[in-house]
């Protein structure tokens, strides 16, 4: 492979798996981010006759 090969793919990996660190990073680091989960619709009720 060429040098512009091998620099294409170190590039395009390292730039995933930072992307993919940073993700990963923010979901697990943030405090009491499971108050925030909720959903934007009221729930359905589970009687279908409601």
């Amino acid at each position: 492979m060429s040098l512009t090969g091998w620099l294409t793919m170190i590039f395009s990996i390292s730039g995933v798996l930072t992307a993919a660190v940073w993700a990963y990073y923010k979901v697990l680091s943030t405090p009491r981010e499971t108050e925030h989960l909720l959903s934007p619709t009221p729930p359905l009720p589970e009687d279908p006759d409601q």
